[in-house]
């Protein structure tokens, strides 16, 4: 994906300034509002009650994905009107977060217009994402927009055409809108650069809303956009989507068309970032899959997998039908113990599901450090040397911390922890990880014996973290995430509830796996975590993709019904 590059580089501190400056520009002044104080934590219920949407914006933005694309096709709504309606959220959302990078109004406008201009004139849709805006971390190259993945250094370089699957969606009919905030390096679990600033949590702002994809957690947590697409190497999509209370999807190497996208640790080809969506309901994670897949992705990405959307499996036709399913809970991973709330919402789904007839076992996990241990090798293995290279023509700090205080920084597992490695060291990691690999094939395979249906497991119920949305800085763990990401097991995530007092009392202590577990629990205080979403993540199998839709739809419904 070829970027237009300036040669001389001006000092970090200019292009930040010139390229905050020209974002705020970019802000239609009728969308400023007055946001609350700072001492609001809360902000999840402004943006429909500051007056900026009237009523029928604020109909449109609650309106789920495929009811509005039913409206958008029978013309019941235009592609402007809902187009304006979800730009005008996302810019109070903004203000309330600090979620957005890119903000491009006319041309998305633009491009709502000739859609409805289409369907005027022909009666026909455009296709199956017809006038659906759609929102896209910082990442996915817009032609003729800047892409800098949170890197002051890299303001300035324009994309000379759009990534593959930018191309396919506006194929499928949908609007482009705004592009959202990402850490630097995108090698954090939060969200914070030297040119965007931090991205917060809606519902908690003394949160982090999670990362790489927090600032697209953000905003589609607070119906700024209806649908999101973030990018996950190591839990990118799926953490904020956990922070925010959100439904994300991490599908399998290949499944969705990535070529155009700029990353961090590009070239590094073991355990591959994968794009993935991310919404507030789960119909809206299959309406994007469907449609991207049916476009036959691999026809324009050479990585793509060639694999057709499988009704089939959707149906779960390999899992019984789906009449009873047998899923296997992972209460903690023996190296982190989860917080009070994520224990609480196992409880209640394992019941739920229990309830609604299906089979509930526990799950063992093996080997998940080692797994995660080999993951930051091989990440790191070049990543000191990427970033030093990409940060040295401007003098850009490497940042350090997601604190709010950066001093007294404790160096997280995730980033680099040395200058890199040989090739053939990084050789002896990636065969490691094969043999782990067949390994847990096999552990998967052998539920059989304990499932009765005759079958192994379908699907494994385990934390997206050890914790919900952490105070800023606090988030360091991510290999309840990271070890799906090694063995490349579709994942889903899925919301059960919000932390309460009440109910998530601190623990009493319990036997510590390690030093840092203790630290875990030690950090624990409910009044902390105060409102915090609490969400799940349901992990199929490699390439499992429609199973894995529906089966959170199985475990979403039964989560409704016990209610």
């Amino acid at each position: 994906m070829a970027n237009s590059i300036t040669t001389d580089k001006p000092h970090w501190t200019a292009l930040a300034a010139e390229k905050k400056q020209r974002q705020l520009e970019s802000i239609p002044h009728e969308w400023i509002v007055t946001p609350p104080s700072d001492s609001t934590l809360d902000v999840s219920a402004f943006p429909e009650t500051c007056g900026l949407l009237n009523a029928r914006e604020i109909e449109i933005t609650n309106t789920s994905v495929d009811v509005l694309l039913e409206k958008l096709a029978c013309a019941a709504w235009t592609a402007v009107d809902v187009t304006t309606a979800f730009y005008k959220r996302a810019i109070i959302a903004h203000q309330l977060v600090n979620c957005l990078t890119e903000i491009f109004v006319d041309r998305a406008l633009a491009r709502a217009a000739e859609l409805d201009d289409h369907l005027k004139a022909t009666g026909q849709v455009v296709g199956p994402l017809h006038g659906l805006p759609i929102s896209f971390k910082d990442q996915l190259c817009i032609k003729g927009l800047e892409t800098t993945i949170g890197y002051a250094s890299w303001v300035g370089q324009y994309a000379d055409e759009n990534a593959v699957l930018i191309d396919i969606l506006i194929e499928c009919g949908a609007v482009p809108f705004v592009r959202t905030n990402v850490p630097q390096t995108l090698a954090w679990p939060e969200t914070f650069n030297h040119v965007f600033g931090r991205t917060t949590n809606p519902y908690n702002r003394s949160l982090t809303s999670g990362g790489s994809s927090g600032g697209e957690g953000a905003l589609v947590a607070l119906k700024g956009s209806p649908l999101g697409v973030g990018c996950d190497l190591g839990g990118s999509v799926r953490i904020p989507s956990a922070f925010c209370g959100l439904y994300g999807l991490r599908a399998s190497y290949g499944r969705l068309p990535y070529y155009g996208v700029r990353g961090t640790l590009d070239g590094q080809d073991s355990v591959l970032p994968v794009l993935g969506p991310m919404a507030n309901s789960v119909v809206a994670i299959k309406v994007f899959m469907k449609a991207v897949i049916n476009t036959k992705p691999w026809l324009n990405d050479p990585l793509a997998v060639r694999k057709k959307w499988d009704e089939d499996e959707y149906n779960l036709v390999d899992h019984g039908s789906g009449k009873k399913l047998c899923f296997a809970i992972m209460w903690d991973d023996g190296v982190v113990v989860p917080h009070p709330p994520i224990r609480r919402s196992l409880e209640i789904t394992k019941a739920a599901l229990q309830n609604a007839g299906h089979k509930v076992v526990d799950w063992k996990p093996i080997k998940h450090k080692l797994l995660g241990d080999i993951t930051r090798d091989i990440w790191n293995a070049g990543s000191a040397e990427e970033y030093m290279i990409t940060t040295s023509a401007t003098g850009e700090p490497l940042i350090t911390s997601m604190g709010l205080d950066a001093t007294n920084v404790t160096v997280a597992s995730f980033r680099p922890q040395n200058d890199g490695m040989t090739a053939y060291q990084l050789w002896q990691l990636q065969k490691l990880r094969q043999t782990i690999r067949k390994e847990y094939l096999d552990h998967w395979k052998a539920t059989a014996s304990e499932t009765g249906t005759g079958r192994p497991v379908d699907a494994i119920i385990c934390p997206a973290a050890p914790f919900v949305a952490t105070p800023h800085g606090k988030n360091r763990y991510v290999d309840y995430t990271a070890v799906w990401n090694a063995l490349d097991y579709a994942a889903a995530i899925f919301p059960v509830t919000t932390v309460d007092s009440t109910f998530d009392g601190k623990a009493p202590p319990h036997a510590f796996y390690n030093d840092f577990d203790k630290d875990v629990y030690e950090m624990y205080d409910p009044e902390k975590f105060r409102n915090a979403p609490v969400c799940l993540q349901l992990v199929g199998r490699t390439l499992e993709e429609e199973a894995v839709i529906r089966m959170t739809e199985i475990v979403g419904a039964a989560l409704l019904a016990a209610k």
